[in-house]
């Protein structure tokens, strides 16, 4: 029996085509009929089944007794979680309470819908998520500009001539903040047809290997090389706005250009390690080209510039800078520039009226109790976590008491990692949802399981918002709940409905209660709701919420029903042109020079004299057979490229004293690991590169999958002031033998 499923483990969302006996999955390949991704797959999608039959993947709750997590009935799990839930929140209120969300639920439907009543439902401030370890600085930077979180122009990479990628390794991300599958392919279509890819990074990574040119710069100055080239835009007289100049106030381009003029090529060339006639270059090309994409990810989001000495993020400021090259070339929502996705289950850049919204508020209205950091877009940067459980108030002995996490490991994925697994301890309660016991669960008083992606329904809503082609697809689920597992959406909703009535003092509403309250406000946000509500019967669960999002959504008769008509999917055409109507500002206007970025600008201007280039600079890479910290247990993904080694040039590893393969210890101001080291001239100079996701724990990894845990070395200070992000990359660092 062959069935069709869309892979939820990554952004590319690729179409798999999985060969059944019975109730094993005996092989899987990409579906060549799917109308997004055309028979591509890596081998994380190969793997699926893998994941799905893995023994160690858990089937029941376990609850801890005696010390010792053992499994237990969803009963026993629940009513532990209501026993902790009221004395923590009975005692010190719902902000003794804490939320983490992980990265897979941006890939999941069910989270998509219900997260948010659990959100509500525990009316705690300390909402916590991976997106400030990873994409937070891109969305402030957008969201300001545009108007909402997913306000994000995506690289119409089927039809440019350009594509620059600066501090981004698509070709193994499968694309990031970008969901294009086949990027290998597209890459191959872009030079056939005579276009070029230019890649801005320190490593010789897989991406900068196929590119037409590779830049390697130093870590962290990204910041410095974007507002170079906005200079050399500015001094050439190369600005020109295209289709998107009506909705541009020229007097704040005007001032950009001012604020910006001490950035000239010469004056960023010693840091960056890029000549100047290399900037001049770049920025020519991208303005001159017949169409250009500017694209940045991790790097420019989680780098460090290095500070006097002291490492710093300006994050928010290097994301702004990349809008502003795509707007200031006139390559903003024009094919084979950059273009915003029409999602057909619809998303913020489709509610509400168009062309007019609220914008967002940077920094944020809230503020976490020990160092006094901002929110942003509603949720507290990771990198205080740990501080916020482990210090309380000296006054009146407030912090955080317990923390539930879903689809989320942060003692590998977050800063200061030792800190935050010490900081576990003293939790008075920790609800993990997940698949497996963790480095992170591992500690936790309840653990419920989350089924395998193969026992749910799947339907890429964020995605949707970032996708270079427009599509949908339905993948119904492959096969049945297992005798002890339950519905995610069914747990998530139980675990609302608990908090729900331990924060009011009411009765517990019943999961099918909370199901309805949940259809009504999706139906509330896209029409009329009675009207919706009844159209969409008698289904009920995620089918039921897609079908309201997609009757309210912008494709007029696509349903439900027309996608499960079409189970490879229905193709919605390539990305178009939405000025003005995708914007959501209160002026209804792009906001090109907000308010926020002028004194990160000023900062910039601050630092430029004193920056400082340290002697070797850590930063990590992405691996195609693991997905951030989980994945690299399954025996077909173990191995292979997939090695937990410290990539060191050549001159460094002479210098440390240190050959290929030898144990060494790689030590930051935040902690120290041993490493395996892999020399190599893929990395230049003072520049080494450790892969995130990594742990020596023994809670669930052998030995073969171990390896050091990066985030021991990451800071949990010199975060990004607007976004809250962390510093992962560009941290300073030095290696000697062991």
């Amino acid at each position: 029996m062959t069935v069709r499923h869309v892979c939820p483990l990554c952004e590319a969302t690729c179409g798999l085509e999985l060969t059944l006996d019975g109730d094993r999955v005996v092989s899987v390949r990409g579906d060549a009929d799917d109308v997004f991704s055309k028979g591509f797959v890596c081998p994380k999608g190969v793997a699926i089944g893998d994941l799905h039959h893995d023994p160690a993947r858990l089937r029941a709750p376990l609850v801890r007794v005696d010390g010792e997590l053992r499994e237990a009935t969803w009963d026993e799990a629940f009513d532990r979680i209501r026993e902790g839930l009221r004395t923590v929140i009975g005692e010190s209120g719902p902000n003794a309470v804490a939320l983490y969300l992980g990265n897979p639920n941006s890939h999941n439907v069910t989270s998509t819908f219900y997260l948010p009543a659990l959100v509500r439902a525990l009316a705690t401030r300390y909402r916590f998520s991976a997106s400030t370890v990873d994409q937070m600085p891109q969305q402030v930077a957008l969201g300001l500009m545009y108007g909402t979180e997913l306000s994000v122009p995506v690289p119409d990479i089927d039809r440019t001539d350009l594509f620059v990628v600066i501090g981004g390794n698509p070709l193994v991300s499968n694309g990031s903040l970008m969901t294009v599958p086949d990027m290998p392919g597209r890459v191959r279509a872009l030079r056939a047809r005579g276009g070029r890819m230019i890649v801005v990074d320190p490593v010789r990574t897989r991406t900068a290997a196929a590119a037409d040119e590779h830049l390697a710069i130093r870590p962290g100055t990204d910041v410095l090389l974007l507002a170079a080239m906005v200079n050399v835009l500015f001094a050439e007289g190369l600005v020109t706005m295209g289709a998107a100049e009506p909705w541009v106030r020229q007097e704040e381009v005007f001032r950009v250009g001012e604020l910006l003029s001490a950035f000239t090529p010469e004056a960023v060339s010693d840091p960056t390690g890029l000549s100047a006639s290399a900037i001049v270059t770049l920025a020519r090309e991208v303005a001159t080209a017949e169409s250009a994409a500017v694209y940045g990810r991790m790097g420019t989001s989680t780098s460090a510039l290095n500070v006097a000495g002291e490492p710093t993020s300006f994050g928010t400021l290097a994301s702004w800078l990349i809008a502003l090259l795509n707007l200031l070339t006139g390559n903003l929502d024009r094919p084979g520039g950059v273009m915003f996705p029409l999602p057909p289950a619809g998303g913020p850049t489709t509610f509400g009226e168009p062309g007019r919204g609220r914008g967002v508020r940077i920094p944020g209205s809230q503020r976490t109790r020990v160092r006094g950091l901002p929110s942003a877009l509603g949720e507290f940067p990771v990198a205080a976590l740990a501080e916020e459980i482990d210090t309380p108030d000296p006054d009146t002995g407030e912090r955080v008491r317990a923390l539930i996490t879903v689809a989320g490991n942060p003692v590998v994925s977050t800063p200061d990692a030792d800190r935050l697994e010490l900081a576990l301890g003293e939790l008075d309660l920790l609800i993990c949802l997940d698949a497996y016991v963790t480095e992170t669960s591992r500690h936790a008083d309840v653990i419920l399981p989350a089924p395998s992606p193969l026992a749910r329904d799947h339907y890429d809503v964020v995605f949707a918002s970032l996708a270079v082609r427009n599509t949908a697809r339905w993948s119904p689920a492959v096969f049945p709940l297992g005798e002890t597992e339950r519905d995610e959406g069914e747990t998530l909703l139980r675990l609302a409905a608990i908090a729900a009535s331990v924060v009011n003092g009411v009765p517990e509403p019943t999961v099918e209660q909370m199901d309805d309250l949940v259809a009504f406000e999706v139906a509330r946000r896209v029409g009329d709701p009675a009207e919706l509500l009844a159209a969409v019967a008698p289904r009920r669960g995620v089918p039921r919420l897609l079908d309201l999002s997609l009757r309210g959504g912008p494709y007029a008769d696509l349903d439900l029903a027309a996608l499960e008509a079409a189970p490879a999917g229905v193709d919605l055409g390539p990305l178009t042109a939405r000025m003005p109507e995708v914007l959501r500002t209160p002026t209804g206007r792009i906001e090109v020079f907000p308010e926020p970025i002028v004194d990160e600008i000023a900062r910039l201007v601050d630092a430029l004299p004193r920056v400082s280039v340290p002697d070797l600079a850590l930063v990590g890479r992405r691996q195609l057979r693991t997905n951030n910290s989980w994945l690299r247990t399954l025996p077909r993904l173990a191995g292979g490229s997939s090695r937990a080694t410290l990539q060191v040039h050549p001159d460094d590893a002479e210098r440390a004293g240190v050959g290929a393969k030898a144990v060494a210890v790689l030590t930051s101001d935040s902690g120290s690991v041993e490493v395996v080291v892999e020399v190599t001239d893929a990395v230049r100079p003072g520049v080494v590169c450790l892969p995130h996701g990594w742990s020596q724990a023994d809670a669930w990894t052998a030995d073969a999958t171990r390896g050091p845990n990066v985030n021991v070395l990451t800071p949990a200070t010199g975060m990004d002031p607007l976004s809250g992000t962390a510093v992962l990359n560009a941290v300073p660092v030095t290696l000697t033998a062991r």
